[in-house]
């Protein structure tokens, strides 16, 4: 199966610069359903699902490859290559802004600027480092996931969407979680909670756009006071709006913020 169908590409828009939309955890392409589109007069988008979400072939799935980052990031640069992107604008979401910047590193070429939105490079709190998280809190969440995939993501997905005043967000969210693969589901999130990207940070010399909500669980504000600090071509983007998806719940802000950056 070629890489495109392997991973649901989806090519639109204008014959101009690549935009590549990378979704989170738990997610698919669709998330990105009020976003991508307002770019499309003026860029070629892109949109793929991660291996498990999605159209996706699940049993592309690899245990070893996908236990890191990079086993995602190589993804993302075999659909880059299959798509012909050089010089073009990659946004990430969630984990994926880091999946992100590992794919820039792997091949700098197919990126000038990066777009990481509500990303972390670290989710466990450390010395002289704030995460969100202590280790007891992230086994937890990863044996709750493990034991109960429906319960996890009806206890989870309200609260990392933070719009009590819209519960359909978090409904969308529930259900997005619910339909991911459950093997690698359990896996996907290990890899992306346990993940320590710090250290790939310093050397990125793409422009970089770092977009944090006032309140998120899941990327607190030192987070994205973090990756601004050590990102050493980035922006900051601080939105007036709650919770770990934007893109769902503020798509005019997050566009707004994009559109300022580029």
């Amino acid at each position: 199966m070629s890489i495109v169908r392997r991973h649901n590409v989806k090519v639109a828009g204008s014959a101009g610069t690549a935009m590549v939309f990378a979704h989170g955890f738990g997610c698919d392409q669709n998330m990105w359903r009020f976003v991508a589109p307002a770019f499309e007069d003026r860029y070629r988008t892109v949109l793929f699902d991660h291996i498990g979400a999605g159209g996706s072939d699940p049993a592309a799935f690899d245990a070893v490859r996908y236990a890191v980052l990079d086993g995602y990031a190589d993804d993302v640069v075999a659909i880059c290559r299959a798509v012909s992107v050089t010089g073009g604008v990659f946004v990430g979401h969630s984990v994926s802004a880091m999946i992100g910047i590992l794919a820039y590193k792997k091949a700098p070429e197919l990126f000038e600027s990066l777009i990481l939105i509500c990303p972390s490079p670290r989710y466990l709190d450390d010395t002289d480092y704030v995460g969100g998280f202590s280790a007891a809190q992230v086994e937890e969440l990863l044996d709750f996931l493990d034991d109960n995939q429906i319960g996890w993501s009806q206890a989870m997905a309200p609260a990392i969407m933070a719009h009590a005043d819209r519960p359909e967000l978090g409904e969308e969210l529930t259900d997005s979680f619910c339909r991911m693969d459950p093997a690698i589901a359990k896996r996907f999130a290990r890899t992306t909670f346990l993940s320590d990207n710090r250290a790939d940070l310093a050397d990125v010399q793409a422009r970089c756009l770092v977009i944090q909500c006032a309140e998120d669980i899941l990327a607190p504000a030192e987070v994205g006071a973090y990756m601004h600090r050590h990102l050493p071509n980035s922006t900051l983007a601080i939105l007036d709006t709650t919770g770990h998806c934007p893109n769902l719940s503020a798509p005019k802000e997050t566009i707004a913020a994009i559109e300022a950056f580029l």
